[in-house]
């Protein structure tokens, strides 16, 4: 198979503000991100030759992307859950890579605050009711889905539960911080360990505020051969490394699962290593924009990808190694849970932010020097997922 390493760049990228926009609908928060994105790669819409939209609720075919222009060419829209946006962005990528066309578009958007749901739910599910009920399960919802990662990790690896939480709290507090610093972050507040500890609870040991938000927003990129990025600008993005991995619900089936890792993360990190030529993620990934729908699941996430060894998070969170100042900074832009999570555009929003750490363009949130970048997010539950993760870098191998 042949290696896609260093055959694409990110040319251009928009992202809207995150949050409850009541001013705006799908076709606005689709201008704004695309507009954006075209300016920035210093092209119109008549260049684009191909585009990928990913929605999981807000678009039912590709004419959902009207308002932008793009007349007469193929349009596709495309859904994974949670990582649809960087669904859209793995097509593109890929028809660019096999010499279809130069130059295509991905773009995500969702607009869930319109659908009435709220985030102790969790957005809604394919099949929902309009009572808010779910149909696929009375007593169903993403947080007590997610929960037992933290119940089973606590007992797994001998953690008195109230220290437990408290490593939650402390990824929640980091992500307030760099949330704060992001002008385009659904939430802006800052926390404090004992604030998060006494929230109301959710789904133990989650409180509220570990939890991401449920938000409108949009995310888009252009992209191009790389033999052909410089010619749009200086300081393009190359994609190093794309993986992804569906399983068979194999988890969710198995009496013996364990529930402090999830398959899909680990595989599909481990592809997107193998094609980028990455050894040592802990060493040579420089920021990380992970899914962290949960804070639990952004700590299993330190040992799934590798930057921490099993069972040993705690020692790297007490070290403030994924801080802004830390030795491997995660989710400098405040995350899923302060930057928000549009279902369909949070994967372009994760490559929103290490395309402008890699550019040196993250203003106060400006991690020091990063040579490689890489995005997560999880589609599903735990169980039953959809691993994808995307390394890029700022320099093209010769």
């Amino acid at each position: 198979m042949e290696s896609f390493r260093d055959k694409i760049a990110i040319i251009g990228m928009g992202c809207t503000k995150f949050g409850e926009r009541w001013d705006m609908g799908v076709e606005d928060l689709l201008v704004e991100a695309a507009y954006e994105a075209f300016q920035d790669a210093g092209v119109e819409p008549k260049d684009i030759q191909a585009a990928w939209l990913g929605t999981v609720f807000s678009g039912m075919t590709a004419l959902t992307m009207s308002p932008l222009g793009l007349q007469h060419i193929p349009m596709t829209r495309v859904e994974n859950m949670c990582a649809t946006g960087t669904e859209a962005l793995r097509a593109a990528s890929y028809a660019v890579a096999a010499g279809i066309c130069d130059v295509a578009l991905a773009i995500g958007v969702e607009k869930l605050k319109d659908s009435g749901q709220t985030g102790v739910k969790g957005p809604a599910i394919i099949g929902d009711n309009p009572d808010g009920t779910s149909s696929i399960g009375s007593g169903y919802s993403a947080p007590a889905s997610f929960a037992y990662l933290g119940t089973r990790y606590f007992n797994q690896y001998n953690l008195d539960p109230h220290e437990g939480k408290r490593l939650l709290a402390e990824i929640a507090v980091k992500n307030h911080y760099n949330g704060s610093l992001n002008p385009k972050a659904h939430f802006q507040n800052r926390l404090t360990v004992e604030q998060v500890m006494k929230a109301p609870i959710v789904a133990w040991p989650l409180g509220l505020f570990d939890c991401c938000g449920v938000s409108d927003g949009a995310a888009a990129a252009i992209v191009t051969r790389a033999d052909m990025a410089k010619s749009f600008r200086a300081d393009p993005i190359y994609i190093k490394g794309l993986g992804i991995t569906v399983g068979a619900r194999q988890g969710s089936m198995r009496p013996d699962y364990d529930y402090v890792h999830i398959e899909e993360n680990v595989l599909a990190s481990r592809q997107a290593y193998a094609e980028a030529g990455v050894k040592d993620p802990r060493k040579e990934i420089s920021i990380a924009e992970v899914h962290d729908c949960f804070t639990c699941h952004e700590l299993i996430l330190y040992e799934d990808l590798g930057f921490s060894p099993r069972g040993r998070a705690k020692e790297d969170i007490d070290a403030g190694t994924f801080t802004l100042s830390g030795e491997l900074p995660v989710n400098t832009d405040g995350g899923l849970k302060c930057f928000g999570h549009p279902l369909g555009a949070s994967g372009l929003r994760m490559m929103y932010e290490v395309y402008k750490q890699l550019q040196g363009k993250a203003g106060p949130r400006q991690v020091k020097n990063p040579r490689l970048g890489l995005t997560h997010n999880l589609g599903g539950n735990a169980g039953a997922g959809i691993g994808s993760c995307v390394v890029v870098g700022s320099e093209r191998s010769k």
